[in-house]
């Protein structure tokens, strides 16, 4: 090849190298300035590959989602346990106090899917809404239940309300649940049930913090925030949310059953049984009023529990009302609490370490608390005959707490409420019985001993 040649060719590839350099700089220039805009007005876009990358797509969610509650006035607010989870360690909020560039730190969480609710009474059903939805190619599904506050003995039909709205975005999804005030002045939530025809590949059914089981919760104060460049309403409290979340299972009286019973033994409408029964529930709307100042858990026991297992309501010949505390949540001020709200002290059998076991006087209806304990594969309260020191034992299998309603109140119950009754009352527990020896009728009585003379004075103490 000649040199002239030579040289022309070295021309071009000097001329080519110069114009894929030129062409490189001013790309890189524009990805730049796209990089500024995007920092600008929102996550970016792209990720380091040119496509979405999990968190960004599901940051993209979730502002499709915000906005279209936003235009239809849905104030929803954030529930999701694995967001509030890591608003409430330092290290995520000092880790994204740090972070300069866009990011998704909060709201994008090792899941496909995020968590709001929405207060019953602020949802109407808009057609719009559909469509606005679909106009963001996002997929709706709705789960539907009856309305349990219009269910009585009376009527056991009730219309049909909306629980559970999902949004779906390709994988990603955003599940909105829906709350709403019952009459012990609580948020409930319906259980997620899907039907027949339902798609049960729509969303990870299994794996949503809301929807096993119905759920009840004290109302949350709310505040506005931003997290990841989204305003979001959360919990001001959201430990305390995080922590009811973990107990909220909630049961429904059984409604059904109840009905059938008062067929076979008609409710007593005496005065004297309204009477008692309205007494009742004021004992147990003031008793659940010290104990939850003081934080100390409890649930109906005994005939209470009873009660409320059979048919619904307070048995009005049983005279008191029994509750259940673990002895781990003992404290030494809850005496002096009920005092101070103006029920002295009737009598107290047992110590902290064995069969405690405390009585208060009300308004002609006496306030029984039994403590139980842990034993292994079972739990028991203990019982003391105060002329002779004889204990006893009531030995039930374990069980869990579950919230429920009675006499307008949120109150908890054992899970396991028909296992918890037949061990105390036997298989006969659905018929009424009207004469009741503590020391020999209960089912799961054992006798326990005799308390040594010598420990009288702490451990039967009448007054």
């Amino acid at each position: 090849m000649s040199a002239a040649g030579l040289m022309a060719r070295i021309n071009r590839t000097f001329v080519l190298t110069l114009l894929i350099a030129a062409s490189s700089i001013f790309l890189l220039f524009q990805l730049f300035n796209y990089r500024q805009y995007s920092s600008k007005n929102g996550f970016d876009a792209l990720g380091s590959k040119g496509y979405l990358s999990g968190k960004e797509a599901h940051w993209h969610l979730l502002k499709k989602f915000l906005g279209l509650v936003y235009k239809f006035k849905l104030p929803v607010f954030l529930v999701d346990t694995a967001s509030l989870n890591l608003l409430s360690q330092d290290a995520v909020l000092y880790r994204d106090s740090q972070l300069k560039e866009p990011h998704c730190s909060f709201l994008c969480t090792h899941r496909d899917f995020t968590t709001f609710a929405l207060l019953g009474n602020l949802w109407k059903y808009d057609a719009a809404l559909l469509d606005a939805a679909a106009e963001r190619g996002l997929e709706l599904l709705e789960i539907h239940g009856k309305d349990p506050r219009l269910i009585s003995m009376d009527d056991l039909t009730a219309k049909e309300i909306p629980l559970h709205f999902l949004f779906r975005f390709n994988s990603r999804l955003v599940h909105v649940v829906v709350l709403y005030e019952r009459s012990g002045n609580y948020l409930w939530h319906g259980p997620l049930r899907l039907r027949g025809s339902m798609d049960r590949t729509f969303a990870p059914f299994g794996k949503l913090d809301f929807g096993r089981h119905a759920g009840a919760y004290d109302r949350p104060e709310l505040i506005l925030t931003t997290l990841d460049g989204l305003d979001v309403r959360i919990p001001k409290n959201y430990s305390r949310f995080l922590h009811e979340h973990s107990s909220s299972r909630f049961l429904e009286c059984r409604c059904r059953e109840a009905k059938a019973f008062y067929q076979l033994y008609p409710e007593d409408t005496s005065t004297e049984a309204m009477d008692f029964k309205m007494r009742a529930k004021s004992l147990l709307h003031l008793a659940s009023k010290v104990l939850s100042v003081l934080g100390v858990p409890f649930w109906l026991s005994s005939g209470t529990c009873l009660g409320w297992y059979r048919q619904c309501n307070i048995i009005p010949y049983s005279k008191d009302v029994d509750l259940g505390i673990w002895i781990k949540d003992y404290r030494h001020d809850i005496t002096p609490a009920f005092q101070k709200a103006g029920l002295p002290l009737k009598h107290k059998f047992g110590k902290v370490e064995d069969s405690l076991e405390l009585s208060f006087q009300g308004n002609d209806v006496k306030l029984d608390i039994f403590f139980f304990y842990d034993e292994g594969d079972i739990v028991w309260n203990g019982g003391t005959q105060a002329k002779s020191g004889k204990k006893f034992k009531y030995v039930f299998p374990r069980f869990s707490l579950c919230w429920t309603e009675l006499m307008e109140l949120k109150v908890r119950v054992p899970c396991e409420t028909g296992d918890y009754v037949m061990a105390n009352y036997g298989p006969t527990w659905n018929v009424p019985v009207k004469t009741w020896d503590w020391k020999t009728s209960p089912f799961n009585v054992q006798e326990n001993g005799v308390w040594p003379v010598r420990e009288w004075d702490d451990v039967i103490q009448v007054y």
